[in-house]
């Protein structure tokens, strides 16, 4: 289903967004060394709660996974880059996390990811990952627009990536969101310009650059969601939900 959300809904969906950037904001502020993965779960069930929104991940089971979730944000730590689920694991100085929460606030999601280091290390492969996710995310954001095509923005996100040296992963990208989290148009994470679905007003786009140092291979935890790189690599992800107007793209999960 590609849902194309009226101008009343996109407003909504600003609201929504708001939350979902003032939450990872908070909870990357909180985080440090020592951190234990499920307390940051527990911080993030807390402003879920007291926004009086709703997790998009309790509940979801999708066909990939080992549903339900059953938790409120997936943390991701080192050679974890998607799904990563919240675990007794305590933060170590200079562990590479990454922060992925979707939350629904009258009856529109937002969804958005962010990689960052703990503590003060400053590992240069790790640093060079997240910067690379951050531009290619930028450029998908750039490249969309009313008329635009879903491979375009593809185009552009993989010729980042691709550009600093990475293999892409196409399995999993990015995805159309609104009333639900998951929606079609898928995507990719590299592609064609000139192809896919073409962007109109009122469409919602999840962008979701990630990558692995030196493999396009995933392998699953044990625990049925956690997907890790196959070499045991560091990665990282970076992510935004846009809404397409009439002048562009608007980032909604930006802090206000």
């Amino acid at each position: 289903m590609i849902e194309i959300l009226s101008p009343a809904e996109v407003l909504r969906a600003r609201d929504t967004g708001a939350l979902v950037a003032e939450i990872l904001q908070t909870l990357r502020s909180r985080t440090r060394v020592g951190t234990n993965l499920l307390e940051i779960d527990r911080w993030a069930q807390a402003m879920i709660a007291s926004a009086g929104a709703q997790s998009c991940y309790v509940d979801y089971a999708p066909s990939f996974g080992r549903g339900p979730f059953g938790h409120y944000i997936c943390t991701s730590v080192n050679d974890a880059v998607l799904h990563g689920l919240p675990h007794d694991y305590t933060l170590v100085d200079g562990d590479l996390l990454t922060l992925d929460i979707a939350v629904s606030l009258r009856g529109i999601a937002a969804d958005s990811a962010v990689s960052f280091v703990v503590g003060d290390a400053r590992p240069a492969e790790s640093l060079a990952l997240i910067a690379t996710t951050e531009r290619a995310l930028a450029a998908g954001i750039a490249a969309a627009g009313p008329g635009a095509r879903i491979g375009d923005l593809s185009h552009a996100i993989g010729t980042v990536l691709s550009g600093a040296g990475y293999p892409i992963n196409t399995e999993f990208g990015g995805h159309g969101i609104g009333s639900t989290m998951h929606q079609d148009p898928h995507v990719s994470n590299t592609g064609r310009p000139g192809r896919g679905f073409p962007l109109r007003p009122g469409l919602l786009l999840a962008l979701e650059p990630w990558i692995m140092t030196d493999t396009a291979e995933l392998v699953t935890d044990a625990d049925g969601w956690t997907l890790r790189s196959a070499t045991g690599c560091r990665t990282a992800h970076s992510e935004h939900t846009i809404a397409i107007t009439d002048d562009g793209a608007q980032i909604l999960t930006l802090p206000r």
